[in-house]
């Protein structure tokens, strides 16, 4: 083996130095400065030079021509010219190239250390979001729209300005500029706080003081397919490291809204963290909703109003000390902008959720009034306006779903949703389908998902079938006008959402081409990952439903009101109550009938209403008129249907 040389070694010890940061890098230029100085100085003391007497004044001469150019004119003598000369030009390399560039790396470090996010925050009842994804920056607009709801929140955890936290993989500006194009968050971006980090790592919850937090949102984070890590795998660990964090420091646990995709695994998340936690099933949600829009076709647009932000209408939930001692009618009274559709009762774990509750049930202390709103303002009692006359409704006789004969599905396209949507199909049981799932995915590994979720495809008359939509021919062998209902959906398994949605949309566009040659036409319902592209389909003839958005309102809004879960899940299952659209010649109903006439007919027969689906859409496209004013005529059309919630 060959022996180290000196000079290696030097290099290699001076290597060793300069990569522990800009403290020993100016340690080390300080050692060359020094000899440097030692040298010049040496030059021109000894003999045959013998400029100096003085050993000590020769260096201090060498270090300040080193330092300073200024001192050249100064020199004489030929040889401490020389000397003086080679000093300033060292100067110029080592003094002021090195240090300058040590000291500027140094700095742009710094800022970038900063704009990471690496820094503990000191705050207080804040909200946290563990993760960056698809919803979060739809899921921030609605934080910060949710105003009368969030000052309710913000009174009850004794502070006055929404602080948001949001930590990402890596923060960065990209992150900012996505949130100032959100609508809804725009110039706010800037109150918005981005720490780096994983929610599965003790000390990225550290900094962004989640223990201290009022809630923590953790949304579902995405996954490769066939990953042994799945995205509910992370939401339980970030679980557990903010359970290890709050007993290692002896700490109370935050309340936690917690985004899962198989709820199967509810009792490993409530095993996982002993704290305050709602859980928010993603993947069964947006199922549920889709498979209701099969049911209640245009129920898209109720959805996308109650569970998006912007303009229309919200699910509200008030403390019942709002209205101690009153009954549901002489609260619907003393509302005149909100329509109260019924109560929580505490049971033996959690709530009893009683909406369609009878007009004369008396609202305790205890309960939670459930109501439908356009501001969270209008769920509080109004002095302005006239009392409205009281709305007696009955227990209403629970209604039977219609069947008429196997309902066709075609689903085109596949994602991790598939077999929870498959599974809602089979929940119906009064109901009979035929679902047919198409995608190019190989069929032994749909196959393989389908028995891990559970699903029994004889159950609901399904087949998997292997194809390409996005091939015409293959698309046309489907016959997808012989179905009654078509559903494309949005793919998890393409890079981003952008790319999957631009395959969703142009599968549409080559799906209407086909529909176009048929005189029948199935309803035709489309899945969005991306919320950017909710308008690149103008005047488009199917229901769109964007899963990131109305997860992120559902995720929002529980966070803001924990009992607000509970009101859901009861709206979107099977059974219990129920939003349907009726035939306005159902009731007897005169030619011209005001919203408050409306209230009254359909409560007689223990139903609620809610508004107007006009056969005709406005100006904006919408056809959906919900909570109108109680003294406004209907002026209903011909093809105009009621919008109601019922007992099914």
């Amino acid at each position: 083996m060959l022996p180290f040389r000196i000079v290696d070694r030097i290099k290699f010890v001076v290597e060793r130095q300069l990569v522990k940061g800009a403290g020993f890098q100016l340690l080390v230029v300080g050692g060359f400065i020094g000899l440097i100085s030692l040298i010049g100085g040496l030059l021109v003391v000894l003999p045959p030079a013998g400029e100096f007497k003085d050993a000590g004044s020769a260096i201090w001469w060498a270090f300040l021509r080193l330092t300073d150019p200024g001192y050249l004119g100064d020199d004489v003598g030929t040889w401490q010219r020389i000397v003086s000369t080679l000093l300033t030009i060292s100067g110029y390399v080592v003094f002021m190239g090195t240090l300058v560039a040590i000291l500027t790396r140094w700095l742009i470090a710094k800022m970038e250390d900063l704009e990471r996010g690496l820094t503990p925050v000191t705050l207080k009842n804040h909200v946290v979001v563990l993760g960056w994804t698809a919803q979060t920056p739809p899921l921030v607009a609605e934080l910060f729209g949710s105003s009368g709801r969030m000052q309710r929140f913000l009174e009850k955890h004794d502070t006055q300005k929404l602080r948001l936290v949001v930590l990402a993989e890596e923060a960065s500006a990209e992150q900012l500029h996505e949130l100032i194009n959100e609508p809804g968050v725009g110039r706010r971006a800037r109150e918005v706080i981005l720490r780096s980090g994983s929610a599965i790592q003790p000390e990225a919850l550290h900094r962004v003081a989640c223990l201290d937090a009022a809630a923590v949102i953790v949304p579902s984070q995405g996954h490769d397919a066939g990953s042994l890590v799945t995205s509910d795998i992370e939401t339980v660990k970030a679980l557990l490291s903010i359970a290890a964090q709050a007993r290692h420091f002896s700490s109370p646990l935050p309340f936690v809204v917690a985004e899962i995709q198989d709820m199967r695994k509810l009792p490993v998340v409530e095993r996982a963290y002993p704290g305050s936690v709602e859980v928010v099933a993603g993947d069964a949600t947006i199922s549920r909703l889709m498979v209701q829009n099969v049911l209640h076709p245009n129920l898209s647009e109720v959805y996308n109003e109650l569970l998006t932000a912007g303009e229309g209408n919200e699910i509200f939930v008030r403390g019942g000390e709002t209205a101690e001692g009153l009954t549901l009618s002489e609260l619907a009274t003393q509302r005149p902008h909100a329509v109260v559709l019924g109560l929580l009762q505490p049971a033996a774990k959690g709530w009893q959720v009683n909406l369609l509750a009878p007009s004369d049930t008396v609202i305790r202390n205890e309960d939670r009034v459930v109501l439908m709103a356009s501001d969270y303002e209008h769920t509080g009692p109004d002095t302005k306006v006239d009392p409205l006359a009281a709305v007696e409704r009955i227990s209403g006789s629970v209604q039977p779903s219609r069947q008429q004969g196997p309902h066709r599905v075609l689903v085109l396209g596949w994602n991790r949703r598939v077999p929870s949507l498959a599974a809602e199909f089979g929940s119906y049981a009064g109901r009979q389908f035929q679902l047919d799932m198409v995608s190019a995915t190989p069929l032994e590994e749909r196959q393989r998902e389908m028995s891990r979720y559970g699903v029994d495809l004889e159950r609901i008359n399904g087949r998997l079938l292997e194809a390409d939509y996005m091939v015409e021919e293959d698309l046309r062998k489907l016959a997808p006008a012989s179905y009654d209902t078509v559903m494309l959906l949005s793919s998890d398994r393409i890079g981003s959402g952008e790319e999957a949605d631009a395959r969703a949309m142009v599968g549409y566009l080559q799906l209407e081409d086909i529909l176009s040659e048929s005189t029948r036409r199935p309803q035709v319902i489309m899945e969005l990952s991306d919320p950017d592209n909710r308008h690149l389909l103008y005047g488009h003839q199917s229901e769109m439903l964007i899963s990131p958005m109305i997860l992120s309102h559902v995720l929002a809004q529980v966070a803001l009101r924990r009992e607000l879960r509970v009101v859901l899940d009861e709206l979107f299952t099977a059974g219990g109550a129920e939003i349907q659209f009726r035939d306005p010649h159902d009731y007897p109903l005169p030619a011209s009938a005001t919203f408050q006439l409306l209230e009254k007919t359909v409560a007689a027969r223990g139903e609620i209403a809610l508004g107007v689906f006009r056969a005709r859409a406005d100006e904006r496209g919408r056809h959906l008129v919900m909570n109108p004013p109680r003294k406004q005529y209907l002026d209903l059309q011909e093809g105009d249907q009621l919008l109601v919630m019922c007992q099914t």
